[in-house]
């Protein structure tokens, strides 16, 4: 990709993300549900590559959007500006944080899928759900590092050739599990979500998870290990035990 890279959300992963790219020389549109002017630290970090803009101006401004940001909010994201984007979504679904929603409790959709209904200009793909965001710095590689991890993606293979370029440039592999319809395989509660990348887990809550995961600089997982664990996983109940959000 040439153009700049937009991030709606400044979380953690949404900073991690936008740290990535400019570390790989890209220009990065940063923005949030409550304003430039609440950026201009994350800017100031980033430097002369990044400004800030609102969700919708990101939007506009770029070809290739990471969504970064809870899943009970999607609604939030600005359709219109988005339609003819690739839009990575990172979210993923507690329930205890996002609400029972339906059509994910009955596996009628993913979560990727809601967004992407949402979303019907646009072509959503499922990217950047899987890590940690300390270990979304600390593990990203250049190209042919041996201890290059990977991460899996689904959406459609257009959309999924885009995502797995911006893989690429940030440090790592990208492992296409399928189209969006696929998309469980690397949801909370799967093989590959998470606990790959950080080895054993302390039985910690919420803040003390997160706060261990920075401690903690992760462990490589290339892009066959990935594989495998996609493939062993095996769909089940939404709201089941799960780790921490990541988001």
């Amino acid at each position: 990709m040439s153009g700049p890279l937009a991030v709606i959300g400044s979380g953690m992963i949404g900073s991690a993300v936008a740290r990535l790219a400019v570390a790989a020389g890209m220009d990065v549109v940063v923005s949030n549900s409550r304003g430039p002017g609440t950026l201009a630290g994350l800017v100031a970090e980033l430097g002369p590559r990044a400004r800030a803009a609102t969700p919708a101006e990101a939007a506009r401004a770029a070809d290739l959007v990471v969504a970064a940001i809870p899943l009970h909010v999607y609604g939030r994201l600005p359709a219109e500006a988005l339609a003819g984007r690739t839009v990575l979504d990172t979210a993923n679904y507690y329930p205890e944080r996002d609400g029972r929603l339906a059509e994910l409790e009955t596996g009628e959709l993913t979560s990727s899928a809601l967004a992407q209904r949402h979303l019907a200009g646009s072509r959503v793909v499922k990217a950047f759900n899987t890590i940690t965001p300390h270990q979304l710095g600390t593990l990203a590689r250049p190209a042919g590092a041996p201890d290059r991890s990977a991460l899996p993606i689904a959406g459609d293979d257009a959309a999924s050739a885009e995502a797995a370029g911006l893989l690429d440039r940030l440090g790592f592999d990208a492992v296409r599990v399928g189209p969006l319809a696929e998309s469980w395989r690397i949801e909370p509660g799967t093989p590959a979500y998470i606990r790959p990348y950080l080895g054993d887990i302390p039985a910690l809550d919420v803040a003390d998870f997160l706060a261990w995961t920075y401690r903690t600089p992760g462990l490589a997982v290339p892009a066959e290990q990935v594989r495998r664990l996609v493939a062993a996983a095996v769909r089940q109940a939404a709201g089941e035990a799960r780790l921490p959000s990541a988001s």
